[in-house]
């Protein structure tokens, strides 16, 4: 297992623009060095909005396109959330784009009704492991993080053994005045589940008038804040430890008491 190079881009993302938001990333992303995976934000092409039938793509759309065409570009591993249409039903869909083109996804779980995404999406109901250099990564969505049976590392795990994950991954559009419950729940994460935490949120005002600060960060297992964007546009490079992560684990083995459960839904 080998240290992990990640990128988190925060952004000012323009209200229910695609074309202008992929090339607002495009020179972003003349920012990034060598990295292995770079991660954007929640609905990245048009901010967090309901307009789903308006500003849907789909899976051989556009920005599903961009996303590879980057990935190759930048020899990375691409993620975000899209609006996406699939067979009639709309999904706040995270996209995980490889550079050789192959992807997978995961379709947001948890969708908020506070802003009446129920009523716009579908919600999904699969995780998706997916590894680089030998780091296995689950990727969630915003909402996810407030229901910590979603990414609770918990036996048994027949497949990938006793740590499905090493890396959990939060993109969100997390307003500012709710940003301390962000700070606090992403380091809960990582204590939790003894992984590395990356939230990548966005930051500016939306169309409906919310304001975002950012605060996107990157926790070690023992849950310290490692780096942070607070405020303002920026693109973070971070290396994750592999020998960091094992020693945590090594040295305190918590997960071994932790308790065994099934979800029913």
């Amino acid at each position: 297992m080998q240290d992990l190079n990640v990128t988190l881009v925060q952004a000012n993302l323009l209200w229910e623009n695609t074309s202008g938001n992929l090339s607002h990333f495009e020179k972003l992303f003349e920012k990034i060095t060598t990295t292995d995976l770079i991660i954007l934000p929640e609905m990245f092409t048009t901010g967090f909005t309901m307009q789903s039938k308006s500003f849907a793509d789909c899976m051989e759309g556009k920005s599903v396109n961009w996303m590879r065409s980057q990935a190759e570009k930048k020899q990375a591993v691409i993620t975000g959330s899209l609006i996406i249409e699939d067979d009639g039903k709309y999904f706040n869909r995270l996209i995980w784009m490889q550079p050789d083109g192959e992807l997978n996804y995961y379709d947001k779980r948890h969708l908020f009704s506070l802003a009446g995404e129920e009523k716009h999406y579908t919600p999904g109901n699969r995780k998706i492991f997916p590894e680089v250099n030998e780091w296995k990564i689950l990727p969630l969505i915003c909402y996810d993080l407030r229901f910590p049976v979603w990414s609770r590392q918990s036996p048994p795990f027949t497949e990938l053994g006793a740590h499905p994950y090493d890396l959990l991954i939060y993109v969100a559009n997390w307003p500012d005045r709710r940003v301390y419950a962000w700070q606090q729940l992403l380091i809960a994460r990582a204590i939790e589940n003894q992984c590395y935490v990356a939230g990548v949120n966005r930051v500016g005002e939306d169309g409906n008038g919310v304001m975002h600060s950012g605060h996107s960060a990157i926790i070690n297992p023992m849950g310290e804040r490692q780096a942070e964007i607070v405020g303002e546009e920026a693109v973070l490079q971070y290396t994750l430890s592999a020998e960091n992560l094992t020693r945590v684990r090594e040295n305190l083995p918590f997960l071994d008491d932790r308790d065994e459960f099934e979800l029913r839904r």
